[in-house]
């Protein structure tokens, strides 16, 4: 006995460990997702029916539908797309930093609006532009094609009529005395009068800047007519507006290299990215400047028998 064992108890055997036996593994067992309650979305605040109205037939919204393209079957590159817009941002950046530069114009501000004054030039020349090019095709094109011609042609015909026609809104108003008031002789042509004024410089000045932005981007929608005619028209309209800024000695009292620069750069960067736009249509869409005749392929005779 011990003062561990005091009653002299035998101990327990030693205990032989039973021989594990592995077994196969158990395919798991998909747990059933928890199911959790549907939440409804949250709730979006209702569009009255003045904003609803105004989404539709809003300035800039009307702009998009009267100068963006919209044929059915176009041929819609947004790498193009982009192209076009990082072009006319940097045209007008560097113009504007150029003219500051080199005291072309005293202020930012003048520098913007004598880029504004060219825009609208650009896009009476390309009012005379378009419709010769119309009619160059109309002579080449089969006469078969003509109505289909003449028809794709009817909105950008369309679109230059929509933009002239605002723009004579304003010296309309100042001609027939409108803005001073001349027809506010009582209360209720007084309303009419101020109501239109309202109307004039929310509606329709909006619609103006964004569809002069818009007709020189898209050319006046004439991918209509064909995918390769906006830049075939951008690049001679940039030519022509060089010519006419050689014959009116737009830069005059500039040094010669910088007159070279400024009136050679939109012409030569339009070209370049217009040349571009033609092989990226050929290549990834297969357009190319002929299909604007509008004739269709000769088939290709096969081995005689």
């Amino acid at each position: 006995m011990s003062n561990w064992n005091p009653g002299g108890q035998q101990p327990y055997p030693p205990q032989v460990p039973h021989p594990y036996t592995p077994q196969p593994p158990y395919p798991p067992h998909p747990q059933p997702p928890h199911p959790q309650p549907p939440y409804p979305p949250l709730p979006q605040p209702a569009a009255g029916p003045f904003a609803r109205l105004w989404r539709r037939f809003g300035p800039l919204h009307t702009a998009r539908r009267v100068f963006k393209p919209s044929r059915p079957g176009i041929v819609q590159d947004p790498v193009v797309a982009r192209m076009q817009k990082v072009r006319t941002w940097v045209g007008l950046g560097a113009v504007v930093w150029m003219s500051i530069t080199y005291k072309i114009a005293s202020s930012i501000g003048d520098a913007v609006e004598t880029r504004a004054d060219q825009s609208w030039i650009s896009v009476l020349v390309l009012s005379v532009t378009f419709p010769v090019a119309v009619g160059v095709l109309l002579a080449l094109v089969p006469a078969t094609a003509r109505r289909e011609l003449l028809r794709r042609a009817a909105k950008c015909f369309g679109a230059m009529v929509a933009l002239i026609a605002a723009v004579f809104v304003f010296p309309a108003t100042v001609l027939t005395g409108f803005v001073e008031g001349r027809f506010a002789t009582n209360p209720v042509m007084a309303v009419v009068t101020y109501t239109t004024i309202l109307f004039i410089l929310v509606w329709v000045l909006p619609f103006i800047v964004w569809g002069i932005g818009l007709a020189l981007v898209h050319v006046f929608r004439t991918a209509d007519i064909h995918e390769t005619m906006p830049p075939l028209l951008a690049m001679a309209l940039v030519w022509e507006m060089a010519l006419i800024d050689l014959f009116t000695d737009a830069y005059a009292g500039v040094p010669a290299p910088v007159r070279i620069l400024l009136m050679l750069g939109a012409p030569v960067s339009v070209t370049a990215v217009g040349l571009w736009e033609l092989g990226r249509l050929r290549s990834r869409h297969g357009l190319v400047v002929r299909d604007l005749l509008m004739r269709e392929a000769t088939p290709v005779p096969g081995p005689s028998a």
